[in-house]
């Protein structure tokens, strides 16, 4: 983490002039309990956080990390569409999608997680960038493969960066996901320990480092995968630990450097 700034900083072998981050929830922000303090989080619901706060503690994300544009909020749903972003798109009609890209610099990529799974991802040249926001289902269903495909890069020329997510030590999930994966390729079984009948822990890294591998980009290219968003409430908001709670943001642009 980078000192004094409320942020993890993607440490990857993307070209120079690419950025990435995620968001911790302290060290900055307005947002009180259970949403403290830098909620990127905005619902409608009304047990979720103060819009104007949370729209605070945006303009706070803006200023600290100096970003060269507004980012480009995105409706999640935990499916697998991807959308391409460009400025001519407009920031009050969010699309509804879990993964965007671009090829247009200074345009800020940005995906919100409460314990899954933000990829990152990046060509070798720094043409084109892509964000995808991988739970259990979008990944299933294949989230990484169709941000991929809509990115136009050679895959073998590509670097991707896994940022904070529910660790394999403590996302347990049933049957009704294990046998989803498995079904579908044995392999994935590796990812699941068991922890009492018909339960298992998941590590939903091991299971996008498998999705990345088989659409072709080597393991060499894939970074992160090692922070655990139930484990450290201090940094990171966790759904499934407080269930009411905030949400972090992971960002990616293209600066003109």
């Amino acid at each position: 983490m980078m000192s004094n700034t409320p942020w993890i900083t993607a440490e990857w072998n993307a070209p120079a002039n690419v950025h990435g981050l995620t968001t911790t929830r302290d060290g900055a922000g307005f947002s009180e309990a259970p949403f403290d303090t830098f909620n990127m989080g905005n619902t409608a619901s009304p047990r979720g956080d103060d819009p104007a706060v949370v729209k605070r503690n945006r303009a706070e994300l803006v200023k600290l990390a100096a970003l060269p544009s507004e980012p480009f909020w995105l409706k999640q749903v935990h499916g697998v569409d991807v959308v391409e972003l460009r400025r001519a798109s407009q920031l009050d009609d969010l699309p509804t999608a879990d993964a965007s890209f671009t090829r247009e610099r200074g345009l800020v990529l940005a995906i919100q997680t409460a314990d899954c799974l933000p990829v990152l991802f990046a060509s070798r040249d720094g043409s084109v960038i892509g964000a995808a926001h991988a739970g259990w289902r979008s990944l299933l269903e294949g989230v990484i493969e169709k941000t991929i495909a809509a990115m136009g890069s050679d895959p073998a020329d590509m670097s991707v960066w896994l940022g904070p997510a529910a660790g394999p030590s403590k996302y347990e999930i049933g049957l009704d996901v294990y046998d989803a994966f498995v079904s579908r390729n044995w392999s994935a079984g590796a990812a699941f320990k068991t922890t009492r009948d018909y339960h298992w822990n998941v590590d939903l890294y091991a299971l996008a480092r498998i999705r990345l591998e088989d659409a072709g980009i080597s393991a060499s290219n894939v970074f992160g995968g090692d922070l655990c968003t139930i484990s450290d409430s201090k940094r990171f908001f966790s759904h499934r630990r407080d269930q009411r709670t905030g949400r972090m943001v992971s960002l990616l642009w293209m600066s003109e450097d």
